[in-house]
């Protein structure tokens, strides 16, 4: 249960959690009772929904919480005129008092509802706060955006992570790795990513490979062992079938490094066809080499594109399999059109619009750094202390919270859908299937509606109870569950284009309490 990044332990932190944890401790308030929530109020990349990643990280941190005496002495350095009592209390802290309340990871999540609510003494609670939003917030961005991006190429389609090279540092990338395979991402080329979580590694060469090789001369070794175990030169069976295919006039070092490729994994060779000219040398010196692997018992896997027109060049490369096919007799409908270069969830919505052929997208930038939005707006806000609620006000209603100990429950309607997830009072009446349920809007009072509810599911579990007291699912069983729960909703609050909002209501109870709330804590102003 130790966190997967070293970097993750108490000093992981903003200085003023600090700060405050002292002025909690010198006031004697750091054992008051209290409980925070961590919502988030907008979902990002102006879409309708969110996936919410990064439990078991956080799970994780707070399985381990504690100050190590390099910690206290670095506080001691940074807070140098601190009672020295404060430290033997620091070095007492660990999370046996804390309860939190989660939603399962991999679940599809709105606007207020709370991901997390931690309970437990105020000093440490509150020592939870940043690192706890730092462990949700990138993991649930990253999980939603590869959960957009599948959605956009499809549910037939490979998606592969590419985005190493271009994360934010190795922690970045790592996360980004994990989080797209949660999001619905088939594979990554992350080597420790796949050797930390077992997510699928996938990858072939790059233009380097294919530039390394000048002629046919450079092949050092052309032996080839065919599937019926027999020696062959495998140079000469490619070159013999260039002839018989008409292709004789292809960049002869490229070639020269697919029969390299294809000789290292003829079980595996899939090729990168743009270094020179995609359609009169790469894709044709591409099914040179395959053919001469179909010969010889191996299946080829297919070509990689990572320029130019997208749409044009996989339906004309296509096109030229198919005409191999037919001249030939082979199979080729098994050999898969990948393609690379800076795709985003526009570029696959434009390339569905023009009837491309590809089966495999490898994403890198846009996926692990969203460059469609840089971050989640994630909070941690109190909503009670010591059975005491409270709100923080605010004059832009988005920023008003929704005080005290809250669960929510999701409910379906007649045709399996759900319709709304509405947050009740810990303690009131849940809502129950068969039944007629009044959900109120939190903030705009002639906003209402009643729902007949075919299910009710609820949302939240305590996975956290002085000890872990939750199963920790496999990262497949993850990426499964945000997989199914897309099916289950409608597709109208999933598209990227104008998607329908989804309700988020209070129950009448909850609405009555927050406002009481709200009047009773708002001054009231005097005007002369």
């Amino acid at each position: 249960m130790e966190p997967t990044n070293k970097f993750v332990n108490p000093l992981l932190t903003d200085l003023y959690q600090i700060t405050m944890s002292y002025a909690y401790w010198k006031c004697g308030h750091h054992e008051d009772q209290a409980v925070f929530d961590l919502f988030f109020r907008k979902n990002p990349f102006h879409g309708e929904f969110t996936i919410f990643a990064g439990l078991e990280e956080a799970l994780r941190f707070i399985a381990n919480f504690h100050f190590t005496e390099d910690h206290i002495k670095y506080i001691q350095e940074i807070l140098p005129k601190s009672d020295s009592q404060y430290f033997d209390w620091l070095r007492s802290l660990d999370c046996s008092q804390i309860k939190v309340y989660a939603v399962a990871e991999g679940s599809i999540v709105f606007p207020r509802i709370p991901l997390l609510r931690v309970e437990g003494p105020l000093g440490i609670t509150q020592l939870l706060e940043t690192t706890l939003l730092n462990l949700v917030n990138y993991s649930s961005l990253i999980a939603t955006n590869a959960a957009r991006f599948r959605i956009a190429a499809g549910s037939d389609k490979m998606m592969l992570e590419f985005g190493l090279r271009r994360a934010q540092g190795p922690d970045g990338a790592v996360s980004a790795s994990r989080y797209s395979y949660v999001g619905g991402f088939d594979g990554t080329s992350n080597v420790l990513a796949g050797s930390l979580f077992g997510i699928p590694v996938r990858g072939t060469h790059a233009h380097s490979f294919v530039q390394s090789y000048s002629s046919l001369q450079e092949l050092k070794e052309c032996t080839l062992l065919d599937c019926a175990g027999q020696k062959q030169d495998f140079r000469q069976l490619v070159l013999a079938i260039r002839s018989e295919l008409g292709f004789n006039h292809t960049n002869e070092g490229e070639l020269a490094a697919f029969i390299a490729y294809a000789l290292a994994f003829p079980t595996g060779f899939l090729a990168l066809v743009d270094t020179y000219d995609t359609l009169q040398s790469g894709v044709p010196n591409f099914l040179c080499v395959a053919v001469a692997l179909f010969r010889s018992g191996y299946v080829p896997i297919g070509v990689r594109l990572d320029s130019g027109d997208l749409a044009f060049l996989s339906r004309e490369t296509r096109r030229l399999f198919q005409e191999i096919e037919a001249s030939t007799g082979l199979d080729m409908s098994h050999c898969l059109i990948a393609a690379s270069n800076d795709i985003n969830e526009s570029v696959l919505l434009s390339l569905n619009q023009q009837g491309h052929q590809i089966d495999v997208f490898g994403v890198g930038t846009h996926l692990v750094t969203s460059q469609a939005q840089p971050a989640l707006g994630g909070v941690y806000k109190l909503v009670a202390v010591n059975n005491k609620p409270r709100i923080k006000l605010s004059q832009d209603i988005k920023k008003v919270t929704i005080p005290g100990q809250k669960e929510a429950h999701r409910l379906f309607g007649a045709e399996g859908y759900p319709l709304v997830d509405l947050l009740i009072r810990v303690g009131e009446e849940q809502p129950r299937a068969g039944t007629r349920v009044f959900c109120r809007h939190p903030f705009e009072e002639r906003k209402r509606v009643y729902v007949i509810t075919r299910e009710v599911m609820p949302l939240h579990q305590c996975v956290w109870d002085g000890k872990l007291a939750y199963s920790l699912p496999p990262l497949a069983d993850i990426r499964q569950y945000v997989i199914d729960q897309l099916s289950g909703f409608r597709k109208d609050h999933l598209r990227s284009l104008n998607p329908t909002p989804y309700k988020v209501s209070v129950s009448d109870e909850l609405y009555n309490f927050m406002h009481d709330l709200w009047n009773n804590e708002s001054p009231i102003m005097e005007i002369s």
